[in-house]
């Protein structure tokens, strides 16, 4: 029950602040069932992240702090430039509790040409 309200209280702050809204299905992908393991994913707005946002910091802190509320450990996905992935991956390490014993893994993918900068947090999948 705790999970359930944490994620919606997440949810309720990404909606309302504006800063990273929740990524719709792929039109593309929208003819297909497809199936996403995603606990949640969004979009990173360009202009919040080069005014370094405190509500974008915030919503980046939940986002780490959901993935350590996870049962099962959690896989982080960054998906943005070089550059600006040191502001990201601390601003999500910021909500991880220090003595964490179940902590996510964060992974970071550099991205590509006319592509939006992305968080996702996934069930971390064993085995390779």
């Amino acid at each position: 029950m705790k999970r359930v309200v944490f994620l919606l209280t997440v949810l309720a702050v990404i909606a309302m602040t504006g800063c990273a809204q929740l990524h719709p299905a792929d039109t593309a992908q929208a003819g297909k069932a497809t199936v996403s393991n995603a606990i949640l994913r969004f979009d990173i707005p360009a202009d919040a992240l080069g005014a370094r946002d405190p509500q974008l910091s915030a919503v980046l802190a939940k986002a780490g702090a959901l993935a350590a509320a996870q049962k099962r450990p959690a896989l982080i996905r960054v998906t943005a430039l070089g550059p600006d992935l040191r502001y990201i991956n601390e601003a999500i390490w910021r909500g991880v509790p220090v003595h964490q014993a179940n902590k996510p893994v964060l992974e970071n993918l550099t991205a590509g040409a006319n592509q939006t900068y992305s968080v996702s947090i996934e069930p971390l999948q064993s085995g390779g």
